[in-house]
């Protein structure tokens, strides 16, 4: 890996960084989410700083390139998060659902009560 990759590879790690941890402080991003990412950027980093260990997992894995390696995990990674928010989907679409469940009846139950009150 030249130079100018490894430079490269820092700064995009630095920023990830730097923009996560913005958005976990205005609120845009939730901390339980900002751990997957923050874990991300070191891993980045990680494989700038020890390009060897890209290599010896290129190797383990039998890929020829250790862009390959990249692909492969990066493709398995967004497939995980999007199984994670799918799942989160599913159970915000069950509490959205008990949620106008509830409201209805408590809407009904009011109606009732001013019917009562009026007579």
């Amino acid at each position: 890996m030249t130079a100018t990759q490894k430079i490269f590879g820092i700064i995009i790690s630095i920023c990830i960084f730097t923009i996560i941890i913005y958005l976990v402080k205005k609120g845009k991003l939730r901390e339980e989410y900002s751990w997957l990412w923050l874990l991300t950027g070191v891993v980045m980093l990680v494989l700038v700083l020890w390009y060897d260990i890209l290599l010896f997992v290129t190797h383990l894995i039998g890929a020829v390139l250790p862009t390959t390696t990249l692909f492969i995990f990066s493709i398995v990674f967004l497939i995980l998060l999007s199984l994670h928010f799918a799942i989160k989907i599913s159970i915000l679409t069950d509490e959205v659902k008990n949620l106008a469940q509830k409201v209805s009846l408590l809407e009904a139950e009011n109606n009732q009560q001013q019917t009562i009150l009026a007579q």
